[in-house]
């Protein structure tokens, strides 16, 4: 027993040294390979771009009514036309949008209107006491009073098409419109729908 234990100790050192050599070799080499398989494991995976066609929304549309005149049974009657417009906008910019069609007149020859050609939209403008449309001078000339309250009715819905309960102010010229026409309508600013139901007939 003594024997066997002095020849285990009496391994060379050369063969100890190129064992543990061998080993370390192995070892480091396989975990080179472990780490080298653990790495690309864990690569951060490649997201697929979409196309740009794919990504892009269908932008946001708004449905705003321009109003019109039409003779029903000698009964003069507002009518509503829905026009579809960039939702994206702000507010006022819709309702510029509105007046845009409004100014250049209907499209359907079964409606009229009694705002005069070459009328301007000036400026169209939110404030906190309401909703602002400023007109040019045109808009005042021509026409009775069926026509001046035709006209006045069309800007007055028009322009509160988003909004049907909102204070709406009439201007011509930067100033605002207190009599309408030779024939003096009489305006009590601001105008609402329920105002202008109630103290004019079409």
């Amino acid at each position: 027993m003594q024997d066997q234990k002095q020849q285990v100790h009496r391994i060379p050192l050369g063969i100890v040294v190129g064992t543990s050599a061998l080993l370390l070799a192995l070892g480091v080499g396989g975990s080179w390979r472990i780490w080298n398989s653990f790495k690309f494991s864990t690569t951060t995976p490649v997201t697929q771009t979409a196309e740009p066609s794919q990504l892009a929304l269908p932008s946001a549309e708004v449905k705003v009514q321009v109003y019109w005149l039409n003779d029903v049974n000698n009964q003069i009657e507002l009518v509503a036309s829905s026009v579809r417009l960039d939702g994206g906008e702000e507010p006022a910019a819709v309702l510029k949008g509105a007046f845009d069609k409004l100014l250049a007149g209907p499209s359907d020859p079964g409606v009229a209107t009694t705002i005069p050609q070459g009328t301007k939209l000036r400026r169209l403008y939110l404030k906190t006491n309401g909703i602002h449309v400023d007109l040019s001078q045109e808009f005042t000339t021509g026409g009775g009073s069926a026509s001046m309250t035709g006209r006045l009715a069309q800007v007055l819905y028009t322009a509160s098409s988003l909004d049907p309960e909102a204070n709406v102010w009439v201007e011509v010229e930067g100033e605002r419109l207190d009599v309408l026409g030779g024939e003096g309508l009489l305006l009590e600013q601001p105008l609402t729908r329920e105002d202008f139901e109630q103290n004019f007939d079409l």
